[in-house]
C-alpha cells in the first residue's frame, strides 16, 4: 500500500511541499493547480499509509509529512547480526567482527566509512541514543543494541541558475 501511495507524481509533489511546511488543503490545491476534491483524495491515501498527519486548530486542518512512518516501514529490511565482545572491549571491537564494515582512523579516533561497499558518513546509536564518545572509546557495561546509520544528504532546495545570452 505504501508503494502505491508513492506511485503518483501528484502525491510525490504533495510530500515535497509538506516536507517544508504545514499547509491547509485549499492552499495545497492552489499550489498544485488542481481542485480541492482531487487533493483530498490524494491526502486520504497518504494518510491511510501514515505519510501525512493532521494538526487541527479550531476548524482548520493543517497537513504535514510524517517521515518517521516511512523509516518504520523499511525497518524489517535492516541486516541484523549478533557479536560478542569482552567486558573491557569497545564497540569498535564488535565492528571488527563484521564483514563489510570499514573503519578509518583519523587522529586517535575510528570512524565508520563504509558498510558493504557503500561508502559515506555513518553515525552509531546505542539503544537508540547517540553517544558522545567515538566508537573506539565506547565500552558498554551491559548488552546493548548498536545501530549504524548512514548520513544521507537531503536536498532542501533546487536552484536553477541561468545565464542570459547577450545580444550583440
Amino acid at each position: 500500500m505504501l508503494f502505491k501511495a508513492l506511485s503518483s507524481r501528484t502525491r510525490i509533489k504533495i510530500m515535497k511541499i509538506l516536507l517544508n511546511r504545514e499547509m491547509h488543503l485549499s492552499g495545497l490545491a492552489k499550489e498544485l493547480g488542481v481542485s480541492v476534491p482531487v487533493v483530498s483524495r490524494h491526502i486520504k491515501l497518504l494518510e491511510k499509509v501514515g505519510l501525512i498527519k493532521k494538526r487541527i486548530i479550531g476548524n482548520v486542518h493543517l497537513l504535514s509529512t510524517n517521515i518517521g512512518s516511512l523509516e518504520k516501514v523499511l525497518e524489517p529490511f535492516i541486516e541484523e547480526s549478533i557479536v560478542e565482545i569482552n567486558k573491557d572491549d569497545s564497540l569498535f571491537d564488535a565492528l571488527k567482527q563484521l564483514p563489510g564494515v570499514e573503519v578509518q582512523k583519523v587522529g586517535e579516533n575510528q570512524y565508520i566509512t563504509s558498510i558493504n561497499g557503500e561508502k559515506g558518513y555513518y553515525i552509531y546509536e546505542v539503544d537508540g541514543e547517540i553517544p558522545t564518545k567515538p566508537v573506539n572509546e565506547f565500552r558498554p557495561k551491559r548488552n546493548v543494541t548498536l545501530e549504524l546509520k548512514k548520513l544521507v544528504s537531503v536536498n532542501k532546495k533546487k536552484i536553477e541558475v541561468k545565464i542570459p545570452h547577450k545580444n550583440k
